[in-house]
């Protein structure tokens, strides 16, 4: 039977791969949490998240009677298994598997040295497919450097003079979406001069493709880099000359940028300019066909989830915290309810339960707005991205105001929130 000393080194690592080295539990602390079922204090909770990848609600959760717990791993979920020598093997197989394949690659990307070869782009291909499917899903340490190795892969095509002319534009296209997906990365490592230049380069090759739908996407990136920013004035800026550029387009790119336009005209105060965003993209969506774009999915589709946490998150923006409001703000959080759904992104679902958090705050209910920021807090440091952050300290410092702000629950999660971007290790890890 294992005893408490058997989870210290496990605690150990988890805590140290969160800058937390010195919330150290004593061996009867640990007996409480494992032994006798004792919740850990907050201090430790983030902790525990990330030493078995469920959150703090789904581990103290009372076990079904079939034994079967009903629980989904958070994304980044990896915990370590106790029977390490068999994991060890298999970990060394994937990791000269991994290099095998990296090898295999390069090959193939240098085997045509005349001209570019279908399977060069077929390769080229898959990657982008993963990368774009995985960025809103995956922490950004997770896929980074195969991001940057891709991009890198087709820049050197680009320029290496072997393409024909019919490549071109798919290589173009594949430059500006990746590039779309570098800009970001550096948004949310909290870059925003590194993702504007690179989001300058995503246009470049956007114009050289000749993609209206993918050179009003990097004017809406700009838009959404310089809102988290703090710069509402520039973010209205952009949104509306990307909205112009896809105002005749079908897909749902234009209903992105009007959704952009909608929350920057909220920072601004402006009330009148998020209700007519809102309400033009609520019309065009009934008459929304997908495009090559929607097709490519993850950032580049705008899903019906996605539109109503924006136009959630732009009231809450306006201090609006009424009951119809409230609704609308836990339907958005359960349209990310599902991780297996192909719209789900853990940045939108954070996002949406901290717009939850501020509206029932707005109404008074301070213990409605920490069980709603709750899963935020409890998240793996890894997937705490600049926008999260931000998102997370609205709630601070609506907590400042307020009839509840002198409240011992208020000044609790408050102190939580403080301590919540110091606890997030540097992005990309490795």
């Amino acid at each position: 039977m294992r005893t408490p000393d058997d989870f210290l080194p496990r605690y150990r690592e988890a805590a140290k791969r969160l800058g937390l080295d010195s919330v150290d539990p004593a061996p009867k602390t640990i007996q409480g949490w494992f032994y006798e079922g004792r919740k850990p204090q907050r201090a430790f909770r983030p902790i525990i998240v990330e030493m078995f990848g469920y959150s703090i609600d789904d581990l103290w959760s009372e076990v079904p009677e079939d034994g079967k717990p009903n629980c989904v791993p958070l994304t980044s979920a990896s915990p370590t298994d106790f029977h390490t020598d068999a994991g060890v093997d298999l970990n060394e197989m994937k990791r000269t598997g991994a290099m095998a394949v990296r090898r295999a690659k390069e090959f193939l990307l240098g085997k045509d040295r005349e001209t570019v070869g279908e399977d060069t782009l077929g390769l080229l291909d898959d990657e982008v497919q993963r990368l774009v499917a995985a960025y809103p899903r995956e922490p950004l340490s997770v896929i980074w450097d195969d991001l940057l190795e891709t991009q890198d892969q087709v820049f050197r095509l680009l320029e290496g003079g072997r393409v024909r002319p019919s490549q071109l534009r798919d290589l173009n296209v594949k430059g500006a979406v990746l590039s779309f997906l570098v800009a970001k990365g550096f948004n949310d490592m909290e870059i925003p001069l590194q993702a504007m230049t690179m989001t300058r380069v995503a246009a470049a090759c956007a114009r050289d493709a000749e993609h209206t739908g993918l050179i009003a996407l990097t004017d809406g990136l700009k838009s959404l880099i310089a809102y988290w920013a703090d710069k509402p004035e520039d973010a209205y800026h952009y949104a509306g000359k990307g909205a112009a550029t896809a105002e005749n387009m079908r897909g749902t790119v234009g209903l992105w940028l009007l959704g952009l336009q909608a929350r920057a005209a909220a920072v601004l105060g402006d009330e009148e300019g998020v209700r007519v965003a809102n309400q033009t993209a609520a019309d065009r969506r009934e008459q929304v066909v997908h495009d090559d774009l929607d097709q490519l999915g993850g950032l580049f589709t705008y899903a019906p989830e996605k539109q109503r946490y924006y136009a959630v998150e732009a009231e809450t923006l306006l201090g609006h915290g009424n009951a119809r409001l409230i609704a609308q703000a836990e339907e958005a959080v359960h349209g990310f309810s599902d991780p297996t759904s192909p719209n789900w992104a853990f940045g939108d679902l954070a996002g949406a339960q901290c717009d939850l958090a501020l509206v029932r705050l707005f109404s008074g209910d301070v213990d409605g707005a920490s069980a709603a920021i709750r899963p935020v807090l409890d998240l793996p440091a890894s997937h705490r991205n600049n926008g999260i952050i931000v998102s997370a300290w609205r709630v601070r410092q609506a907590l400042m105001g307020g009839p509840a702000r002198s409240s011992l629950a208020a000044r609790d999660l408050r102190a939580e929130i403080e301590a919540y971007p110091t606890s997030r290790p540097a992005l990309p890890r490795g």
